[in-house]
């Protein structure tokens, strides 16, 4: 949130926001009759456009690919609430507000204005009292002067301030973003004004259910005995209001309850979804069902702040207000209560050591149980054929068992404790009553008075009564979260204390100077000391055995992982400085095992640019082939694909792969073994197609098909991470011939 117009910070309206996006997506939409163009116009996105400019102003200067990557832009315009997203990731502060000319002071200058045509500009300064510097996206001449008359008629009453966030120095930076769980707290602090109306009405609703007690008592020590049915009657009009005020702060409370999660549940899954999609490649998890069972145990940390559970939390501590009451009524009875409540506080804590112990280890079984049944279910083709049916079963069965063993465990433990809080809140009712009766024989304490006692007895206790309720959910919100937040420690492609260097022309020059690699947690080096020089439109072929590098290599030059040692240049940049998003939509990369999503063929090819038209979809599709199956089928480009690409054969998926790299026209192109699956007509056409569709790119060819490396003018032969040939592809063929170097299938005749 920026700063208002009174120097206070003022809650984002989300109505508000939907207001603004309603006048947004009015100018959107594209006039009857007229065809929506899958290509916007560099001019239609006006809020994009003054958040490139707002950049460049408080000097940060970000390109409109670095602003939008990754963004779920809808067709491509950039709406208000993706505005104040995309502008948040950059490191500053967004607020939609209804604002007028006059309403805006100049302290908080620049601001975006959203006009009334559909577009936005944004106002930089006041000249004078009538005229302001505008800049407006899209025209020739975007930095304009206008007078009030004009800007006001233009004007819908909205605006959107906008204000860098404070830059710490780089450690306090990290420091600051690598803080335990910082990610969650951070944003269920933002709620906090929410959560302290909570307990402002546990307040309250626990000191409501005083009323009823005090009520039985006065009847019974003064209605009673004077005959006074008046009063009695004024009394129970006076508490059946404060049952009614009880009922609507409970309600308020909860829909407090609801509001502030839903919004935390919102941000925080949004977030941990970022950092996975955001996390190094080579720090990813090795298991995707036990990564996918640690997202789902989100749901529980949700729950607990999103539920009564969390009411009954906030309730525990009121218990000594009871206590306190039944105090005034008589030291000695709340000695006794007391007592009870320690006792049941106690008993609830004892076992919270064994549920501990034991949500850890039903959370580490789930994970394992999730792992094997998504592994089943992607395998599950092999599973048939191989026979392994057996194998999976045992295992799926032994931890089956294993978990349902936890929760046995986890219910026992639990329902010992509640039942034994239950057996104390009763001895302690029965106890209160006799030492009651000896003190209502001494005078000390009056019959109704010792009704009222026994009444705020149960309600003393009753909260207690849920702690192991509530600690057994605590404990596993808490498993969970420590499990996420070991996910959210993974190393990201943009960390908090990182300026990344923008570069969105980058040349097909590529140096690698002593560069080695090893995985995470292993010594075992996969390249060492790799040094080579690919100049900018060259086209090279590696070769080598199974396991010796090559495809280790490809992921370093397209920066997916980072070198252990040593730099890997980009146009003469270490493509580790380079901003992500301008590295990657200048690289063209098929890896070796094509992955494709649910959707159809049109929709694979172009989830590199969503916003390509079909003009250009159906021309890389024509350039590799792909068209030629297409056009035979009734739904061609909308032919369904299944999860990973099923339904269609391992050379399908490969063209639909290399339409899909070469539809940006990158500056890089590498092939890993991009026709190992398709036949040898396809190979043929794509072979004698990909010079013209590279042009004047690098090409960058894994290969072990001597078919597919007739491409290549160089090649380099790897062996055990190492560089062992390299030159000319006539000059190593004949090398490797002759026997003096390892052949690329791997039988070595050195």
């Amino acid at each position: 949130m920026a700063t208002g117009t009174r120097g206070k910070q003022e809650p984002v309206s989300t109505s508000l926001l939907g207001k603004i996006a309603s006048i947004w997506q009015a100018g959107a939409k594209p006039a009857a009759g007229q065809r929506k163009s899958g290509r916007r116009s560099p001019k239609a996105d006006f809020l994009l456009d003054s958040l490139v400019f707002l950049c460049r102003h408080h000097g940060r200067p970000r390109s409109a690919s670095v602003l939008c990557a990754g963004l779920p832009m809808h067709g491509g315009i950039m709406f208000p609430t993706m505005f104040i997203r995309a502008a948040g990731r950059q490191g500053f502060k967004s607020e939609a507000l209804e604002r007028s000319i006059d309403e805006i002071p100049d302290e908080v200058l620049p601001v975006v204005l959203i006009l009334d045509n559909e577009r936005a500009c944004v106002l930089i300064e006041r000249k004078t009292s009538t005229e302001f510097s505008i800049y407006f996206p899209g025209e020739k001449n975007p930095d304009q002067t206008i007078d009030r008359e004009k800007l006001e008629a233009l004007h819908s009453g909205h605006a959107i301030y906008v204000k860098p966030i404070a830059e710490l120095g780089s450690h306090s930076q990290a420091v600051a973003s690598n803080s335990p769980k910082a990610w969650f707290w951070a944003t269920i602090r933002e709620s906090w004004w929410t959560y302290s109306q909570v307990v402002l009405a546990a307040v309250l609703i626990n000191s409501f259910a005083i009323a009823s007690p005090l009520f039985v008592m006065n009847v019974y020590d003064r209605v009673l005995p004077n005959d006074a049915v008046e009063t009695g009657w004024v009394l129970a009009a006076g508490v059946v209001t404060v049952f009614l005020f009880d009922f609507l702060l409970r309600n308020v409370r909860a829909v407090f309850i609801d509001h502030a999660g839903k919004r935390a549940d919102v941000m925080i899954a949004c977030r941990i979804f970022d950092h996975l999609l955001d996390m190094r490649l080579e720090h990813r998890p090795a298991s995707s069902g036990s990564t996918a069972s640690t997202m789902r145990e989100f749901e529980s940390v949700r729950d607990f702040f999103t539920s009564a559970t969390l009411a009954a939390f906030i309730d525990l501590p009121f218990a000594l207000i009871f206590v306190g009451v039944i105090a005034l009524i008589s030291w000695q009875l709340g000695a006794l209560v007391l007592m009870a409540v320690l006792i049941v506080l106690f008993m609830g804590l004892f076992v919270q050591l064994p549920l501990a112990k034991v949500a850890e280890r039903a959370l580490l079984q789930n994970e394992h149980r999730h792992g094997v049944l998504v592994e089943s279910i992607n395998g599950l083709e092999t599973i048939k054929t191989v026979g392994a049916a057996g194998r999976m079963r045992a295992l799926w069965e032994n931890l089956v068992g294993l978990t349902a063993e936890s929760a046995q465990q986890n219910r026992f433990v639990t329902n010992l404790s509640v039942h034994t809080i239950l057996l104390v809140q009763q001895v302690a009712t029965v106890v209160v009553v006799i030492a009651g009766v000896y003190l209502v024989q001494d005078g000390t304490v009056s019959a109704g008075g010792l009704i009222a006692a026994v009444i705020l007895t149960g309600r003393a206790i009753a909260p207690m009564s849920q702690v192991s309720h509530l600690m057994t959910r605590f404990h596993h919100a808490r498993t969970a979260l420590e499990s996420i937040d070991s996910l959210m420690k993974k190393p990201v492609d943009r960390p908090a204390d990182r300026t990344f260097v923008q570069r969105p022309n980058l040349n097909g020059e590529i140096v690698l100077d002593k560069v080695s690699f090893s995985y995470p947690e292993t010594d075992y080096p996969v390249l060492q000391d790799v040094s080579l020089r690919i100049s900018e439109g060259e086209r090279v072929g590696i070769v080598g055995r199974v396991g010796c590098g090559k495809t280790t290599l490809i992921k370093l030059l397209t920066g997916l992982y980072a070198p252990s040692t040593g730099t890997v240049t980009i146009g003469g940049t270490d493509n580790q400085q380079i901003e992500p998003t301008d590295l990657r939509s200048q690289i063209g990369y098929v890896p070796q095992d094509v992955f494709l999503f649910r959707g159809t063929v049109r929709e694979n090819i172009a989830i590199s640019d969503p916003q390509a038209d079909d003009e250009r979809i159906i021309e890389a599709a024509r350039r590799v082939g792909l068209d030629r199956f297409l056009n035979d089928h009734p739904l061609g480009f909308d032919l369904p694909v299944g999860e990973r690409g099923d339904g269609l054969s391992g050379g399908q998926k490969q063209l639909i792969s290399v339409a899909r790299a070469i539809l940006r026209k990158p500056k890089i192109l590498i092939l890993d073994e991009p026709t190992s699956s398709t036949d040898t007509n396809t190979e043929a056409f794509l072979i004698k197609n990909l010079p013209e569709t590279v042009d004047n790119a690098t090409l960058i060819l894994v290969s072990h098909r001597a078919s597919t490396l007739s491409l290549a003018e160089r090649l380099i032969v790897f062996e055990k991470g190492q560089v062992v040939a390299d030159g000319p592809k006539a000059v190593i063929m004949e090398a490797l011939t002759a026997g003096r170097l390892s052949n690329p299938d791997g039988s070595a005749k050195d």
